[in-house]
């Protein structure tokens, strides 16, 4: 009973706790709940199981085959020498049965053709699933710091709310000794609600932030990130542009170039002569109960080889082929167009990535710079030696500071992450 009463006293407490999620547990999470990363695993499941000699018709076949067939018949015979017969209810009875197995000894070496590019298939089914795990991870490290920034921005309307209340309480003190009057007064406290409702506001941005990040991990969003955006001030130009060839898009376009490849080999081979073996065993009885052969049965084995050659078809697999080999200009086109493109994005990117950590340097000596500021005018409004004004730039100023940083450091991080996830880089 006492566990029971001490249960319902802490009740409240563990309903509120929430447990603090770290990056790592964030991505290990997603990578494992994800349902784009399993709908991709199955994928490659599928790949995997079709990667064998039977999908590529090179092994044999073996079938059993069997019949029974009964009929009930009437039958009027004329001959030329006058003869006539008649026959009714002539009941016949046929059985059959078999094995038979048949290979393909040579169909152009189409076998080996159609193998290798369901192998390749399987590789392209892995990289898709690389491309899918860089993906989810990139998301969750945005929408991560993103909730970072967000909650950031909680803190500067939260540090706005406490110089506003200091400044409420400075003013409502001077007003009773008659130093104040009450359009300041009513400034203040205009201030003070207006800050109170940003921060209501940001509260409710962030909860949605951390839905958006708990539908990527396919959990809960009942969790707490404390956590602050750390930058890999250390990435180099030339570390990114030589290894944007590991880029999983690319290595995919590589490998589809190659599934194209094997699809000219298999169409080619469809131009040659096809070789097959054929065995069988088979058991024949037929019944007649009025016929001259009541009993006919035949059993024994068999075995033999077949040749077939096109001659023509309509030109039909030159058009195939002809078909397969502009496929493979195009993959090519397309693999040389992607590299261009990732080699654009990626001086870009890099640009705004430096470009954004001088910026960040500066703005970070802005913001001790106007922090100072607002606590040397508070002091001096305090003493009434700067008036409400004043005061109120001060804060805007540091605002539109903390809110600069704030916002370099997400968007250089951004940067960052996109340039690893160019080279398949994110999560190592």
């Amino acid at each position: 009973m006492r566990r029971f009463i001490l249960f319902f006293l802490l009740f409240p407490t563990f309903v509120n706790a929430q447990d603090i999620l770290s990056l790592k547990e964030a991505i290990d999470t997603a990578l494992k709940n994800n349902l784009d990363i399993q709908i991709s695993k199955n994928k490659l499941k599928i790949s995997h199981i079709q990667n064998t000699y039977g999908m590529a018709s090179g092994l044999p076949f073996i079938n059993i085959n069997s019949g029974d067939q009964f009929s009930l018949s009437n039958t009027d015979q004329k001959y030329k020498t006058g003869t006539e017969n008649s026959f009714t209810d002539i009941n016949n009875n046929s059985v059959n049965a078999g094995i038979s197995a048949g290979m393909t000894l040579f169909n152009g070496f189409k076998v080996i053709a159609t193998k290798e590019k369901l192998t390749l298939l399987e590789k392209k089914s892995e990289l898709a699933l690389n491309w899918e795990i860089q993906n989810t991870i990139a998301a969750v490290m945005i929408k991560y710091y993103d909730i970072i920034r967000q909650q950031n921005y909680l803190k500067i309307i939260q540090n706005t709310l406490d110089v506003n209340n200091k400044k409420l309480e400075i003013i409502t003190a001077k007003e009773k000794v008659g130093m104040s009057n009450a359009i300041e007064l009513l400034q203040a406290e205009i201030d003070v609600n207006m800050a109170q409702q940003n921060l209501k506001s940001q509260e409710l941005i962030i909860a949605e932030a951390k839905t958006d990040l708990g539908l990527i991990m396919n959990m809960s969003s009942l969790f707490t990130i404390e956590d602050s955006i750390i930058i890999d001030e250390n990435i180099q130009k030339d570390s990114i542009l030589l290894f944007l060839k590991n880029n999983p898009n690319y290595l995919t376009l590589e490998q589809q170039l190659k599934i194209n490849q094997q699809t000219v080999k298999e169409i080619t081979a469809l131009r040659y002569p096809a070789i097959k073996m054929n065995t069988a065993y088979d058991f024949y009885r037929a019944t007649s109960n009025n016929a001259s052969l009541l009993i006919n049965q035949d059993y024994g084995p068999s075995v033999g080889l077949s040749l077939q050659f096109p001659l023509f078809n309509g030109f039909y697999y030159k058009k195939q082929r002809q078909t397969a080999i502009i496929e493979v200009t195009n993959t090519k086109l397309a693999q040389e167009s992607l590299l261009n493109s990732m080699m654009a994005d990626a001086e870009n990117t890099y640009n705004s990535y430096v470009s954004t950590l001088e910026q960040i340097n500066v703005q970070k000596e802005n913001y001790k710079k106007a922090k100072k500021l607002v606590d040397i005018i508070m002091q001096n409004f305090q003493l009434n030696q700067s008036t409400i004004l004043e005061v109120k730039t001060a804060q805007t100023s540091l605002e539109n500071v903390s809110y600069l940083l704030t916002n370099l450091q997400f968007a250089c991080k951004t940067a960052e992450i996109e340039l690893k996830q160019l080279i398949f880089q994110l999560g190592n």
